[in-house]
């Protein structure tokens, strides 16, 4: 109707994406979402425990998720990619190290922690805690950090995580991200840049 130009401004109170519209209803901030998702459409029941111990473990895992691996991951991109794409220049070596080191305490904290012997974070059944988990973790190898490599339990649990999404689904998710190498071919226009530069360099 005649409202959807104020509605955009709307749609994502925070400005993140993403931001969820249905019908009146707006949302914004990923877990949130699939948390809804997951109570609207009635979606199996693993995915949101009905059990309020096994939920429990779902919502620990969601909140440490955010302080952590949240906290850690995105910026490899950053590093990598986007600072040197706008300031022109690598960032020094040091630097990708401090967040990779943050990253790797986080890994070790997921792995001895959370999935300890187990199929997936909450037991033997995929929920939305592996799937947070999962896209989060994808960054860093968007941008050619292969945290998976030496971590061969968080390899096997990013498999089991990759069958129960199914592979086709799970890598149409993340082509966005295993592009975004393709970024660093983008033409940025030089003012920008030297605006950016100063503040990026922080």
């Amino acid at each position: 109707g005649s409202s959807n130009s104020e509605g955009a401004g709307k749609v994502s109170l925070l400005k993140k994406v993403p931001a969820l519209k249905d019908g009146d209803f707006t949302l914004a901030e990923c877990t949130a979402i699939l948390l809804y998702l997951s109570r609207k459409y009635n979606t199996p029941d693993h995915w949101y425990p009905s059990d309020i111990q096994k939920r429990a473990r779902v919502d620990e895992y969601l909140s440490w998720h955010h302080a952590n691996i949240r906290a850690n991951a995105p910026k490899t991109m950053w590093i990598k990619v986007l600072i040197p794409l706008f300031t022109g220049q690598p960032l020094p070596s040091e630097k990708l190290q401090e967040v990779m080191d943050g990253l790797s305490t986080s890994l070790k904290q997921f792995e001895e922690r959370f999935l300890q012997d187990k199929a997936f974070i909450i037991g033997s059944e995929i929920s939305l805690a592996d799937l947070v988990a999962i896209v989060e973790l994808m960054q860093p190898v968007g941008v050619g950090c292969d945290i998976f490599e030496d971590r061969p339990r968080l390899m096997e649990w990013r498999r089991r995580v990759e069958d129960a999404v199914g592979k086709e689904l799970f890598f149409q998710a993340h082509e966005m991200l295993l592009n975004i190498k393709e970024l660093s071919n983008i033409q940025i226009d030089p003012q920008l840049k030297e605006h950016l530069a100063p503040v990026l360099m922080k």
